[in-house]
């Protein structure tokens, strides 16, 4: 066997996305906030540090020579610049997913992060999200020990948290792109009986003089239908595509399939394909995984538009579509 490691796009995406990242989320945005403080805002600093944080966590942060506020939110920073609730959740080690749930009280705090504005509906609450933060990093202090604690491990701390982040950012656009990719091969195929198309669609003519729209859906993620005389739809092709490359994972992401083509076989699709991106996958074992799947093809067979795979995938497009294959 061959030795081929591909290069290394996730990290290179991540030093760029990382850099970024520091900016508004990490250690240099929080010195950077706290660095422009006027005397009278760092006054009101130093205040709501003993009305918000726990007195002996900050005792303990300031022996090893650390200012508080490196651990403990406080009104004047959050409102200064609300990104930082990233920072402090990140060092905290919540995902933004668990974070920002109503059973942590904590959804209407989300645009801070994601749009670096306080909605009038938290402004009166940013002292008791400080408090429940503050209570959880004095616990964060007393677990990792206050001898332990200095400014690089708390850096290391938010990033180890903001690595599955950015690679569950990556792995999303990923599949969005595979998705992407997918249509713009089927709207290859088609594109000689097109009628019309745009970003999201595309209209055919069929053999029998029946429109025939292929969209991306949101779940499946891309449908073709063809269009019946009395305004109601003969639902032909549900396709979902799996274009993560993790094979560790191929199997959850099958079965994620499977419960798409189970609402698209309810909705009367008689064609459900999973599209991977996994080369050499058990095929046996992912028919037992998505028993609703009609056909499993590899991404790389249609975007490479050559071989037996990517002919049955092309054939198939066109007879179930029902138009004149082109010439």
């Amino acid at each position: 066997m061959t030795i081929n490691i591909p290069p290394p796009e996730l990290q290179i995406d991540f030093s760029f996305i990382l850099g970024k990242m520091r900016k508004l989320y990490l250690q240099d945005a929080l010195f950077e906030v706290v660095g422009s403080f006027t005397d009278d805002q760092f006054e009101k600093l130093e205040v709501e540090l003993k009305a918000h944080a726990p007195g002996s966590g900050v005792q303990e942060v300031a022996k090893q020579g650390l200012r508080g506020e490196i651990f403990f939110a406080t009104p004047i920073i959050l409102k200064s610049s609300p990104y930082l609730i990233g920072y402090y959740r990140m060092l905290l080690g919540f995902s933004k997913k668990e974070f920002y749930t109503s059973s942590f009280g904590l959804t209407s705090f989300k645009s801070m992060e994601e749009r670096g504005v306080v909605a009038n509906s938290v402004e009166s609450k940013i002292g008791d999200l400080c408090d429940q933060m503050n209570r959880s990093a004095g616990e964060l202090i007393q677990g990792v020990g206050a001898e332990r604690i200095s400014k690089d491990l708390v850096d290391d701390l938010t990033i180890i948290t903001l690595g599955p982040q950015l690679r569950g950012g990556r792995n999303n656009k990923k599949g969005q792109d595979g998705i992407a990719e997918v249509f713009r091969e089927v709207h290859g195929i088609v594109e000689h009986a097109e009628t019309s198309s745009g970003m999201t669609f595309i209209k055919l003519k069929n053999a029998a003089g029946r429109n025939v729209v292929i969209e991306f859906a949101a779940d499946p993620d891309i449908v073709i239908r063809e269009e019946l005389r009395d305004d109601s739809f003969h639902n032909l092709i549900a396709i979902e595509v799996k274009a993560g490359q993790d094979r560790s994972n191929i199997h959850n992401r099958v079965g994620e399939a499977e419960k798409s083509h189970q609402k698209a076989r309810a909705e009367g699709f008689s064609e459900c394909w999973t599209i991977v991106n996994v080369p050499e996958m058990d095929l046996a074992t992912a028919k037992k995984e998505s028993p609703s799947t009609n056909r499993f093809f590899q991404l790389a067979d249609i975007v490479r538009r050559e071989g037996s795979e990517y002919e049955h995938f092309k054939d198939r497009v066109i007879g179930l579509t029902g138009i004149v294959a082109a010439g």
